[in-house]
């Protein structure tokens, strides 16, 4: 006998929210489609060419969504800081540029605060754009443009706590910020860069961003001798070498190791020998481009603590070791 599944009276009240929420982001996409494309295109245009910065504004729920907006934004390639109203009113005004556009959310569109501050707006010569459920309010004909949110009812069951809105609002804030960052080209060079501190950022640093320089390679040529490899292992103080061959081009290595075990296959007949005859003819190699992360999967591979650095020409740019990708807390 198949087993019926009973769903308690919290996950069915679970699943309604989910499902009005749903709802609100479908709408929303089909109220993109058919009536607000082109004043979306028109947000977009200002936000795109905004040359300060995009402030972020709102009261109470609002705000908390325009926070998160305001750093989605600004992790994303554009400059954005949020800042509350009420500040605005009281000397906070004093941060923002006619460069900068004003990007305020209210679902009602009538919040006194934000109300308070259209005028001095319209005065800086700032652009506005407003998210809000009421095209027919105070701030959306006060903006230059105005995207709606239109929601049939909250997610709370007295229709009174913003739930659907918010969720709604909160989506096309990602919208905006993910086209912005379409439209600028935002690579994972960018995103790394504006994220130093953290998993992701660190995730996506290159090796060149982390290896030692060219003039720290340990480096023969084809014909050294075997006492010259020596004094250049000894120098560089790394273990070991890099070959090269008369075009710079990277051919081989030779490590303390390597060395070794050539001593105990020829009986100790080493010292006539050439780097040629001593190197490692596949060393481990990395390109400069790749990520720092390739670098430790490889070094914890194959058990090594130095990885060769090299450019599109397979020629030496650097060495990675171990201890630089602890230190930029890749490991």
């Amino acid at each position: 006998m198949s087993q019926i599944l009973t769903i308690s009276e919290n996950t069915k009240n679970a699943i309604e929210v989910l499902a009005i929420e749903q709802k609100a982001i479908k709408d929303l996409i089909n109220d993109l489609e058919k009536k607000q494309s082109k004043d979306f295109d028109c947000a977009i245009d200002i936000l795109f060419s905004c040359k300060g910065r995009i402030v972020v504004t709102g009261m109470g729920k609002s705000g908390h969504i325009g926070s998160k907006i305001a750093a989605t934004l600004a992790s994303t390639g554009s400059p954005a800081f949020f800042v509350h109203p009420a500040e605005l009113a009281h000397g906070d005004f004093g941060m923002l540029t006619s460069s900068d556009v004003m990007l305020a959310l209210s679902f009602s569109g009538e919040t006194d605060e934000l109300k308070k501050i259209l005028f001095p707006i319209k005065r800086l010569g700032i652009k506005l754009i407003s998210i809000t459920g009421n095209e027919s309010s105070t701030l959306a004909q006060s903006s230059d443009v105005s995207l709606y949110v239109k929601v049939e009812k909250e997610a709370c069951p007295l229709n009174l706590a913003p739930t659907a809105s918010t969720t709604a609002t909160l989506a096309l804030g990602d919208a905006i910020a993910v086209t912005l960052m379409q439209r600028k080209g935002f690579t994972t060079e960018d995103f790394a860069k504006s994220h130093p501190g953290g998993s992701l950022g660190k995730n996506l640093i290159k090796v060149k961003d982390v290896m030692r320089s060219d003039k720290e390679i340990p480096v023969v040529r084809e014909s050294t001798p075997f006492n010259k490899v020596l004094e250049e292992i000894n120098d560089k103080k790394l273990g070991f070498t890099t070959v090269l061959n008369s075009e710079d081009e990277l051919v081989g290595s030779i490590t303390d190791g390597d060395i070794r075990r050539a001593y105990l296959k020829a009986e100790g007949e080493v010292s006539s020998k050439t780097a040629l005859c001593l190197m490692n003819r596949s060393p481990k190699i990395i390109n400069e481009n790749d990520l720092a992360a390739s670098a430790l999967k490889i070094m914890e591979d194959f058990r090594i603590s130095d990885l060769i650095v090299l450019n599109k020409s397979r020629k030496p740019v650097g060495i990675v070791d171990l201890k630089d990708l602890l230190k930029k807390g890749i490991i």
